[in-house]
């Protein structure tokens, strides 16, 4: 018989996420709580920012290591990729927004769901 997998809760996955962020030094990392939010298609957002597109791509990769290695998760999605001035994983239930610094506030993700329940994460570094 197959070993069973356990459905990881998006609020674990979000805290996996935070995670990988950190792990990479990412800063102003925010979680935006959708659920119950109209027209929203998954329950959180987790968003962040770094100095470089080479700083993106560590991060991401951090991400997709951390999230692996905690739960055997790979990303439904991967987009942004080939300029890296916005990475974009997404986990179904998660998605997690890597912008570069000036990218940010053009996107303001923020504002375009300020319905959500925003929590600001300390970079703790």
């Amino acid at each position: 018989m197959g070993k069973k997998i356990k459905q990881l809760k998006s609020d674990d996955l979000t805290d996996i996420i935070v995670e990988g962020i950190k792990e990479k030094k990412g800063e102003k990392i925010v979680k935006l709580d959708l659920k119950g939010l109209d027209g929203a298609i998954t329950d959180y957002f987790v968003i962040c920012e770094a100095n470089s597109s080479t700083q993106i791509d560590a991060i991401k990769d951090s991400i997709e290591d951390v999230v692996r290695k905690e739960c055997g998760e790979k990303p439904w999605h991967v987009e942004g990729t080939t300029n890296s001035e916005w990475v974009l994983l997404d986990y179904v239930n998660v998605v997690a927004h890597i912008f570069n610094r000036e990218t940010r506030p053009h996107f303001d993700l923020e504002g375009l769901w300020a319905d959500a329940k925003v929590t600001e994460i300390s970079a703790d570094y």
